[in-house]
């Protein structure tokens, strides 16, 4: 479901192999629709904590290049943390390489972010099976139809459904006894450099003030007419847009000589872009692929200390509404820039974020996710 990886920025520091390898073993083997090298975010998140104490191999969905002898490429993030990317046309091709890698059959935990590995399932033997529900995949542009079907094969079969938000807990917990919410968290040490003396990133630093900034994926969840619009209204005004494209395509994207697309940045390089951020937004369509969305940049540009517009996403309506400025249309769009820029309660608002940022961690969400685990244990 993602895009290929010619839209995404290889880190130079992981190892990746093309050879054939000695299959080891693994007590937990993750299924993603995510590239592991793409926008770092919830399964990067969770799953190299888990690593700390498990030994992991997360599996991608098939990049199959007919010219390429060998089975796949091996990713190695460390030693306890192995990614897959397999070279088959298919998921259900994937069966007939796992012995290539994985020389256990019994597993102690299957992890799930994507209901299409399920023709995986007979695979394996595993003690546990979780499924950590971060999106409703089904409602995305070019989800497959069967979609639907293997995730209701899915809840029926996992032991444990984690979600990354409440409106998706309300979803799932409709079809499952064991659901447990677990909204994305955030590195606030990592975001909060920010506010310190970092450097502005060059290609940034000379846009002119006042920025108003996004990161993260540009695809059908953005209201690019929303952006267009309002920065047709604030001429003055830089609007910056960080991240790769996926499922639309360049000419899509609206063109403003104060509309700057950056591409994409490293998980490491946005604290630099965020500390030249004036106002951080979040602007996006309120459509299908949004209904069960919570967003995991609102805390990273809270704990950034940066002042925050967004549209009326349910999660984000329902929690962060007493310090995030919410707007539906371009003029009200426009009026929060002013507000924010004129007169921003600096106190008032790093105090809600405080209390909110307080309540929340990766750290201590993977914590409370393994106790849970651990009472399911076969």
């Amino acid at each position: 479901m993602m895009s290929n990886l010619k839209k995404t920025k290889i880190n130079n520091d992981l190892k990746i192999s093309h050879l054939q390898h000695e299959a080891q073993y693994y007590d937990m083997i993750v299924f993603c629709h995510l590239r592991w090298q793409f926008v770092y975010q919830r399964p990067q998140h969770i799953i190299s904590r888990m690593a700390e104490t498990m030994k992991i191999l997360l599996i991608e969905e098939p990049l199959y290049e007919a010219s390429l002898s060998h089975t796949g490429n091996l990713i190695i993030v460390n030693e306890m943390l192995h990614v897959l990317q397999p070279n088959v046309k298919d998921i259900e091709a994937i069966a007939g390489i796992i012995p290539v890698y994985v020389k256990n059959k019994n597993v102690a935990a299957g992890w799930f972010y994507s209901a299409s590995f399920c023709p995986l399932l007979e695979s394996f033997d595993f003690d546990t099976i979780v499924y950590d529900c971060m999106d409703e995949l089904s409602l995305f542009k070019g989800a497959p139809v069967h979609l639907i079907d293997q995730e209701k094969y899915l809840m029926a079969t996992a032991d444990i459904i984690f979600t990354g938000g409440k409106s998706l807990y309300e979803s799932k917990k409709q079809f499952h006894s064991k659901v447990y919410c677990f909204p994305s968290s955030v590195d606030e040490q990592h975001f909060a450099k920010a506010l310190n003396g970092i450097t502005v990133a060059a290609d940034i630093s000379n846009l002119p003030s006042p920025i108003v900034g996004y990161y993260g994926v540009i695809d059908e969840r953005i209201d690019l007419e929303l952006l267009h619009e309002t920065a047709q209204k604030l001429p003055n005004v830089s609007f910056v847009m960080i991240g790769p494209l996926a499922k639309i395509e360049e000419a899509d994207l609206p063109k403003e000589a104060n509309i700057h697309y950056l591409g994409m940045k490293s998980y490491n390089e946005l604290p630099h872009y965020l500390k030249a951020f004036d106002i951080a937004m979040m602007p996006f369509a309120l459509n299908d692929a949004t209904k069960y969305i919570s967003p995991t940049k609102t805390l990273e540009y809270m704990a950034a200390g940066k002042p925050i517009i967004s549209t009326k996403i349910i999660d984000v309506v329902r929690d962060y509404s007493i310090c995030v400025s919410l707007i539906e249309t371009a003029d009200e769009f426009c009026d929060a820039i002013q507000f924010l820029m004129d007169k921003t309660d600096r106190f008032s608002m790093e105090l809600e974020y405080f209390k909110i940022l307080k309540k929340t961690s990766w750290d201590n969400t993977v914590e409370k996710m393994k106790l849970i685990i651990k009472t399911f244990a076969k």
